[in-house]
């Protein structure tokens, strides 16, 4: 309470007790001290999948469907049990696949809330020469950037990697992204709007279509060890986008229709620098970090010093903060990529798709997440 409040409040006290009649005051005798509420009672951590927020909602067709194409990435025993059976019979309509699910997972919560996002695999245009439209250039991996221990770089880094080149007889950091813009490229790939080569690098794969209608895929190669930084925050503080506006079009928008130095000064506030190669486009859903197609809708990214590829997940995300988002995404997913921003036991990015539509949707989720692992039962086990 206002410290100008609790002196208001004595003062009327005060009055009311000065023209109150004088005289012996009685007192009622104390009673009994009121008994103390009931502890609340914890959620159990481990629950039945019929009890997770959303299970009844959920296309669980599509969702074994899922897990029989990507399971046998996993390293775990029993996932890999589970994973056998599904493969050895046929697909399973909903009724059958949720049967199936719910008789060999339960669900554990992980502790506290996080974050979901989104990505996609985006269709950008691209040319083979230079234009001044066309200006930044898709570099292949440099033959002086290996990946070496931390630990030859730094004691405190022993056992972790570190992307590095070697100069003047030794190890260093490879250069962030001002650095490498500011050398020629050598035998470039292609030539990108810089805008797009800077979305194509945040998403990690997608597809290029040239001036003659070939189509290639553009695939992740190597980046250069350097933490990723994302502008939706610098464009918000700047009042560049609306707090509720910086989606991942909108910052595109922004930086297509300010093409030039302020562009180029937002983008390289983030040092990371993805470096690809390319194939021909055969139609099918890029491969994440698990070497698999991703399947839209059902593939996360995760933390690989948290989470194992091949994880069973369900999500409840909801209290979306972006314009024009869904409002909640409860699914089962699979961990079968990983990121350069997605780090922590809560904290997931969702594969949407391919195309215009999966990025209008993927570049609106930032949602508040809550991650339940599903873990094989006992008897699932045996």
């Amino acid at each position: 309470m206002p410290l100008r409040s609790v002196g208001a409040l004595a003062l009327a006290l005060l009055l009311v007790a000065c023209a109150g009649p004088r005289g012996p005051v009685a007192f009622a005798p104390p009673g009994p001290p009121p008994a103390p509420p009931p502890p609340a009672r914890p959620a159990p951590r481990v629950i039945p999948l019929s009890a997770l927020p959303g299970w009844g909602g959920e296309d669980h067709a599509a969702a074994f469907a899922a897990l029989r194409a990507t399971c046998q990435v996993t390293r775990d025993l029993a996932l890999s049990a589970i994973c056998r059976q599904a493969k050895a019979g046929p697909s399973l309509g909903p009724a059958a696949a949720r049967q199936f699910l719910e008789s060999h997972f339960q669900a554990e919560r992980a502790d506290g809330e996080g974050v979901l996002t989104a990505y996609f695999a985006p269709r950008y245009e691209a040319r083979r020469a230079p234009s001044r439209e066309f200006s930044a250039p898709v570099r292949a991996k440099p033959a002086d950037l290996v990946t070496v221990d931390g630990g030859r770089l730094d004691p405190a880094m022993a056992g972790k990697p570190a992307v590095v080149r070697q100069a003047n007889g030794r190890l260093e950091p490879y250069p962030d992204r001002t650095a490498i813009e500011a050398d020629p490229a050598e035998r470039p790939l292609a030539w990108m709007r810089p805008e797009e080569l800077f979305l194509l690098q945040v998403q990690g794969s997608g597809v290029l279509v040239f001036e003659d209608g070939r189509r290639m895929k553009a695939l992740y190669a190597a980046h250069n060890g350097r933490p990723f930084v994302g502008l939706a925050n610098p464009m918000r503080e700047r009042g560049l986008l609306p707090p509720d506006g910086a989606s991942a079009e909108a910052i595109r928008a922004w930086l297509a229709a300010n093409r030039g130095p302020g562009a180029d000064e937002l983008m390289r506030l983030n040092p990371r620098y993805v470096f690809f190669s390319l194939a021909p486009d055969d139609g099918r859903e890029p491969a994440g970090a698990a070497n698999v197609p991703l399947p839209p809708g059902r593939a996360i990214a995760v933390d690989p010093s948290r989470h194992a590829m091949g994880d069973v997940f369900w999500i409840d995300a909801d209290a979306p903060i972006l314009t024009g988002a869904f409002p909640t995404y409860q699914r089962l997913v699979l961990g079968l990529d990983v990121g350069g921003a997605i780090k922590g036991p809560v904290r997931a990015d969702l594969y949407i798709g391919s195309g215009p539509a999966a990025g209008l949707e993927a570049g609106r989720v930032r949602h508040r997440l809550k991650l339940y692992r599903l873990r094989p039962k006992a008897g699932a086990r045996r």
